[in-house]
């Protein structure tokens, strides 16, 4: 039986959703150069396999921060699940739960995060949930660190500090569309000033965010700290020297700032700044196995996948979103199987052909 690859879910979302809650999750910043780069720039790498190596079956799983996953797949944070699917984020973190991946919740949730680590320890026979909480720091720090004691009560093993959003990018489908606001009946519960329904949910963007409140948030919790926007080796560089555990490299899907390199493109100079002292992790642009063979060729210890999730959790709640997590661990596995690699350690540069200008800088 034929299954859909993530552009034909991506095209039957299209069809289902309505224009303005379509363009919201698939559009970028601007002119869109970034966002189309993300994909296009995989397109550029090619894959220069082995052959006759005796390898075995491909064994994905892997240990990040201490968490055990079963291939090299995060759930990217992405808001407002709940205008793709009536279960929002309850169905996405069940399917994850169920393959064995991280989900990173995002703040921006249509659902709490006690709701939605209570959906993937219902989904994995009770046991402790792979979740990392995405966070948008706020100016007010009892605010924030409410979050995170909610974060660690709930089970978090992890926080994602997106740093790359003093202010968010201008995102010109949306303002077309008219899209600024959830429908009646939906928020950000993450963001509620109290657990009353009609409480005020507050903004996400704080424009003042500077290495001295990466400082405050290792004080003020023992949870891993992994910083996300990651697009320059100097900030890698100081981040790992701040004691960050990991980093993201990411663009922000293209929502941010346009025409910043694809994703990929910033991966390898920023793996080659850390020199393997911390996980890197990469965001944007994922569409196929053979994308995540090529970061990992790179350095990367995993990806997150973020657009996909959405369409599949259009196309089918929770049973879409595990189709495209086992679809993209097959496709890893089948190109892993052509390469002669057995291990995510087997994989490295020299099964890859870079295009002119990808290398470290």
């Amino acid at each position: 039986m034929y299954s859909p690859s993530l552009r034909d879910l991506e095209l039957e979302a299209r069809r289902r959703l309505a224009r303005p809650v379509y363009d919201f999750f698939a559009g970028g910043a601007e002119d869109e150069v970034t966002l189309r780069s993300n994909e296009a720039a995989f397109a550029q790498i090619g894959i220069v396999p082995r052959i006759l190596r005796e390898c075995g079956p491909p064994q994905l799983n892997l240990t990040i921060l201490g968490q055990h996953c079963a291939a090299p797949i995060l759930i990217a944070p992405t808001a407002f699940h709940c205008l793709a699917h009536p279960d929002g984020e309850r169905a996405t973190a069940r399917a994850a739960a169920g393959c064995g991946v991280i989900t990173i919740v995002s703040m921006a949730s249509t659902v709490s995060i006690e709701e939605v680590a209570a959906a993937a320890r219902g989904a994995n026979a009770g046991t402790e949930p792979g979740l990392w909480f995405q966070l948008y720091v706020q100016p007010d720090r009892a605010f924030t660190e409410a979050i995170i004691r909610r974060a660690e009560a709930a089970g978090c093993s992890a926080l994602v500090i997106s740093v790359d959003s003093p202010v968010f990018g201008r995102r010109e489908r949306d303002i077309r569309n008219g899209f600024h606001d959830l429908p009646a009946g939906l928020a950000c519960e993450n963001l509620r000033e109290s657990a009353s329904p009609g409480a005020r949910v507050r903004k996400l963007v704080f424009s003042e965010l500077t290495w001295r409140d990466i400082e405050w948030l290792r004080s003020v919790t023992r949870l891993k700290i992994v910083l996300k926007g990651i697009a320059h080796p100097a900030d890698a560089r100081l981040a790992q020297a701040q004691g960050v555990d990991a980093l993201i490299v990411s663009n922000h899907g293209g929502r941010q700032l346009d025409t910043i390199p694809a994703a990929i493109e910033l991966l390898l100079p920023i793996v080659t700044a850390v020199a393997g002292r911390i996980p890197v992790l990469l965001d944007g642009g994922i569409r196929r196995g053979t994308d995540i063979l090529k970061a990992v060729a790179l350095g990367a210890t995993a990806v997150g996948v973020g657009r996909p999730v959405v369409w599949g959790l259009v196309s089918d709640g929770e049973n879409g979103v595990r189709q495209v997590l086992n679809d993209l661990s097959a496709e890893l596995a089948r190109a892993m199987t052509l390469c002669s690699c057995r291990s995510l350690c087997d994989l490295d540069e020299s099964l890859l052909h870079l295009p002119t200008g990808m290398r470290p800088c």
